[in-house]
């Protein structure tokens, strides 16, 4: 596959597209990504320069090589040859995201998968794990991966949005379905945590709707998570980048990020948790080890990456920028391949949604 990445610090919106479309004719797709408060502008003159072209972004803080911010960046992905794709929106997350998967699977028809060339990448505002079930009833038996973040970072008041061919729209996913014509398409994720010595807890009291665990082997959720770690009840959300909840699913894990304590010791996290889920308190691992492993891992998989999307957990995000890793993080996997991507307030990772983990799209 061919693209090109390209990013501009030019504050005005004219200038920052001129910037970042030099030389760009004619792509056959655009993903982007920019300042909340320029998105809608953007996104419009993206439109007008690339009129024929379908296009996915969205707002928030957003990278290209080592360059990350949140503010006056715009990072625009072109593909430009040697792909098959097509894009779409799905709407109503909050309500009914299953009525507009026959727009998914049009796009995945048009673009004729084969085996490991072709995956899905999305920005979602909401409801994650509907929308993840309900892709993947199109995406798996085609053998479609799924790699996705959920908009992070929307000023307070102001509804997360995602941009789909020039307009943007709250309570929505937009999508673009990928099929590399000349080899291969993978998703990858990386994931820094893993199970401590402590016990595996069962989920015996949950409240789905508001992604609550209330109770853990029939205790307040609170109580059980201060005993083992030693960390305070009131202190349980400041411990998330080193001890989250990991979700354990057929020996995987998959992480759950506490966001808050109820009264009633309930522990409520960003990722759902199912009655009867199996969970383990976390521990934070030599990440700068396992980032190493990964880049190699993709290496192994693809000799030379054509490009690399990633979606990485604003959490991640926290800790690599606390622990003076972030630029390190960027320059080494910008030396695998050219590297752009998007932190996310969550990951979506074929069949889950995730927190507090990395999520590559990798082409070759």
């Amino acid at each position: 596959m061919k693209s090109i990445i390209k990013s501009s610090k030019k504050p005005g919106v004219q200038e920052a597209v001129a910037e970042v479309s030099t030389g760009v004719e004619k792509p056959l797709g655009i993903i982007f990504m920019c300042d909340y408060q320029r998105l809608t502008e953007i996104a419009a003159e993206l439109k007008k320069k690339y009129p024929e072209t379908p296009t996915i972004g969205t707002a928030g803080i957003c990278y290209h090589g080592t360059t990350i911010g949140d503010k006056s960046l715009l990072v625009m992905t072109a593909i430009t040859g040697e792909a098959q794709l097509s894009a779409g929106l799905i709407r109503n997350l909050k309500s009914d995201p299953l009525s507009d998967m026959w727009r998914l699977a049009d796009s995945v028809k048009r673009v004729s998968p084969k085996t490991d060339d072709t995956l899905c990448l999305e920005f979602c505002t909401n409801n994650e794990e509907a929308l993840v079930s309900s892709m993947n009833t199109v995406l798996v038996p085609k053998g479609v991966g799924l790699a996705g973040g959920t908009v992070y970072g929307a000023p307070e008041g102001k509804p997360s949005l995602v941009a789909f061919n020039g307009k943007v729209y709250g309570d929505a996913c937009a999508y673009m379905v990928v099929r590399n014509t000349n080899g291969k398409a993978y998703v990858f994720r990386e994931n820094i945590y893993d199970k401590s010595d402590g016990p595996v807890h069962i989920a015996t009291k949950v409240n789905m709707e508001n992604r609550e665990v209330v109770e853990l082997d029939h205790r307040p959720a609170a109580v059980v998570y201060a005993e083992e770690t030693g960390v305070d009840k009131n202190k349980i959300v400041d411990n998330v980048l080193k001890e989250p909840f990991g979700r354990i699913i057929n020996q995987d894990i998959y992480i759950a990020s506490m966001n808050g304590v109820t009264s009633n010791g309930a522990i409520s996290n960003y990722k759902r948790v199912n009655q009867n889920d199996a969970l383990y308190i976390l521990k934070l691992l030599d990440y700068k080890e396992i980032n190493r492993e990964t880049r190699g891992q993709i290496k192994e998989l693809v000799a030379k990456p054509s490009m690399i999307f990633a979606i990485n957990c604003i959490y991640r995000y926290m800790l690599f920028e606390k622990e003076g890793y972030l630029n390190e993080f960027l320059k080494n996997m910008s030396d695998v391949a050219p590297f752009a991507g998007y932190i996310g307030g969550g990951e979506q990772y074929n069949r889950q949604h995730v927190n507090q983990t990395m999520v590559c799209a990798i082409f070759s």
